[in-house]
C-alpha cells in the first residue's frame, strides 16, 4: 500500500495544566516522535498544558513547530515564545482554517471543549469533502471512549451513515497514531454526496 506523504501534522490538544501526568507523557512522546521524523507540528501556539509540552518535545527532538494564534491570545501572553514560526490571525475561525490548510493530517490528543470542537468541525468538513486528509483520534487512557460511543449511537440511529465511521482512525499510542497518518486512505471527495442520510 502506498504511504501518504506527510510533512505537516496538526495536533489538537489541551491547554489545561491540571490533568493526569500520563497525558503529558503521551504529548511528550508524540512530540519527540514527530520531531525525530522531521514532521512539522502545526498547533494553536499555546505555551501551557499538552500544547506546550508537545511543542517543547518536538523542538527538543530537532523538529519544527508552527503555532497559529489569534491576536487577542497574544496580547494576553498565552503564546509559546520559542516556536519555529508564530502566525498571528484575527479570529478563532481563521486560526482553525489555517491549521487545517497547512496540515497533511490531524492527530487529536485528549482535550476539553476547544479540542473537541476543533476535532468535530474537521470531521464535519471531511464528511462534506472539504478536508480529505487523515484524522487520528489518539485515545489515551480511553479518554475518547464516550465520544466514540456517541458516534456509534449516531450511526445506529441514522444521524450518520455507517461509512462515516471511517472518517477517522483511533490509536492508543503515539507510535500507532503516527503510523495511521501514513496509512489511512485519503478520503474520497465523491462520498460527500452522501453527507445526508
Amino acid at each position: 500500500m502506498e504511504r501518504n506523504k506527510i510533512q505537516n501534522v496538526c495536533v489538537y490538544c489541551a491547554s489545561s495544566t491540571q490533568i493526569n501526568p500520563l497525558y503529558f507523557r503521551a504529548a511528550e512522546e508524540l512530540g519527540n516522535l514527530l520531531g525525530k521524523q522531521k514532521i512539522r507540528v502545526i498547533n494553536g501556539a499555546g505555551k501551557m498544558g499538552l500544547m506546550g509540552t508537545l511543542s517543547d518535545a518536538t523542538l527538543a527532538a530537532g523538529g519544527m513547530v508552527t503555532g497559529i494564534i489569534p491576536h487577542f491570545m497574544v496580547s494576553r501572553g498565552w503564546y509559546h515564545k520559542g516556536l519555529t514560526e508564530l502566525i498571528e490571525v484575527d479570529s478563532m475561525h481563521e486560526r482553525k482554517q489555517m491549521m487545517a490548510d497547512k496540515s497533511d493530517a490531524v492527530i487529536a490528543l485528549p482535550g476539553g471543549c476547544g479540542t473537541l470542537e476543533e476535532l468535530l468541525e474537521l470531521i464535519t468538513w471531511k464528511q462534506l469533502g472539504l478536508y480529505l486528509n487523515p484524522i487520528v483520534i489518539l485515545n489515551i487512557n480511553h479518554y475518547y471512549n464516550p465520544l466514540l460511543e456517541m458516534f456509534r449511537k449516531a450511526a445506529d440511529e441514522m444521524f450518520m451513515r455507517e461509512q462515516h465511521l471511517e472518517l477517522w482512525s483511533v490509536a492508543t499510542t503515539p507510535t500507532e497514531a503516527i503510523e495511521m497518518v501514513y496509512t489511512q486512505p485519503v478520503w474520497d471527495r465523491s462520498l460527500s454526496k452522501f453527507a445526508a442520510i
